[in-house]
């Protein structure tokens, strides 16, 4: 929708906006010319389309809240609504700061590492060693999360 926008010459609308659809059609380019109908009936599908999606992600959001709420010691729901109390942090990063890494059994900081991602290789040829850069392996999600946890905590 941006690129449609930009290339219409249209700025400061906000699609997602309640009534951003109605507003749409009267809406006018840099010319005052009207948006051509095609390009219209697109943007009007891709605001219809936008909406549908942020329900879905609401209720999904409702259903996990809600189960949170009547099952607050069954099994991981604990961990994930105490790390939720910390404040910035969100429902779905705690969800998966649990799911993805308190779920393992990390020795030390190198396994907490290692997982992350954010380990150091090691670089070594002949009799020289030496540290190298850090490695791009690792679980990306469980990397964001706990990048995220850090600068909270």
């Amino acid at each position: 929708m941006k690129a449609a926008f930009v290339r219409l010459g249209i700025r400061g609308f906000n699609p997602k906006l309640r009534n951003a659809p109605e507003r749409l059609a009267a809406l006018p380019t840099p010319e005052y010319s009207p948006i051509p109908p095609n390009t219209l009936a697109e943007l009007q599908r891709e605001m219809v389309h936008l909406r549908f999606i942020n329900q879905q992600i609401k209720q999904i959001e409702d259903a996990r809240q809600k189960q949170l709420e009547d099952e607050p010691r069954k099994g991981s729901n604990a961990k994930v609504l105490e790390l939720q109390r910390i404040s910035g942090l969100g429902i779905e990063t705690a969800d998966m700061l649990v799911r993805e890494v308190f779920s393992r059994d990390l020795r030390d900081r190198r396994a907490v590492a290692v997982l992350q991602g954010s380990q150091v290789s090691p670089d070594e040829s002949g009799s020289r060693r030496r540290e190298k850069v850090l490695a791009k392996a690792g679980n990306a999600r469980a990397s964001s999360s706990c990048s995220t946890y850090r600068f909270l905590v």
